[in-house]
């Protein structure tokens, strides 16, 4: 195991759990407590976690992992998903994607798909995102055309954030909008962990005729600490296990209809 993918580890039980202890991290990834130890220190300098006796504890009570950190976390789940969002698009649709690494997925999905192929006169799909990583990997796709909002960038997640989205916006009509998010319930609706990615997810969503969530399990029936949108704004709901009966009852009141993605 690399180290890389012990730190991303690290960042997963702190991130579940809120603190963890030298000796569980050495049992849970089987190595010396002398590596755990060099392995915190090299978070804690990164600002990642903070060091405590005996190990480390998350930075607030809304942690929030760095996105390059997140990429392993449901892999399969995501990629699945992104392969049946990048179905639902016809060539020629304008689509409006926020951050994250479902979206990131999706954006891979329809720059690798045939049958989104430009024509040669117009673009195959139009992408219109506040995720600088999605623009940069998306700029090389000839058939893709990325427009980026403006805005402020948040390093946790290289989505731009302010009153510049709004206003990047204002001049847009989009087909679609394809938002990940920290949490979907009956409650809440859509929610993410921070305010302004809500606030620019949601601008998203306002100027597109169509809204899919796309979220693997983990994030259904639970909330976060800002609000994208209610329940009834979303139209479709792009997820990887098949619901509970409570929540597709809900989801169903709502309009919303649920797609649980096919495996590979």
């Amino acid at each position: 195991m690399t180290q890389q993918q012990r730190l991303n580890i690290v960042l997963e039980l702190v991130s579940e759990r809120g603190n963890v202890s030298i000796a569980e991290v050495s049992e849970a990834l089987n190595v010396s407590t002398a590596t755990v130890r060099r392995d915190l220190n090299t978070l804690a300098e990164q600002r990642l976690v903070t060091r405590t006796h005996g190990g480390a504890s998350a930075l607030g009570s809304g942690y929030e992992l760095p996105l390059q950190y997140k990429i392993a976390r449901q892999a399969e789940a995501k990629v699945a998903i992104a392969r049946t969002v990048a179905e639902l698009i016809k060539p020629g649709e304008s689509i409006g994607l926020n951050g994250g690494t479902t979206t990131s997925e999706v954006a891979r999905m329809l720059g690798r798909s045939e049958r989104l192929q430009s024509n040669g006169e117009t673009a195959g799909v139009t992408i219109v995102t506040n995720a600088l990583n999605i623009a940069y990997e998306m700029s090389v796709r000839e058939h893709i055309k990325i427009v980026v909002t403006g805005g402020v960038p948040r390093r946790q997640s290289y989505e731009l954030v302010g009153p510049l989205v709004a206003a990047t916006l204002q001049g847009f009509s989009l087909d679609t909008a394809v938002l990940g998010v920290d949490g979907l319930s009956s409650t809440f609706g859509a929610t993410t962990l921070h305010e302004g990615e809500a606030e620019a997810s949601r601008e998203i969503a306002g100027v597109a005729r169509r809204l899919i969530i796309a979220a693997d399990a983990t994030k259904l029936g639970r909330s976060t600490f800002a609000r994208i949108c209610t329940l009834q704004r979303i139209d479709m709901l792009v997820t990887d296990q098949p619901v509970s009966a409570e929540l597709a009852s809900e989801f169903a009141l709502a309009g919303v209809e649920v797609i649980v993605a096919a495996s590979a």
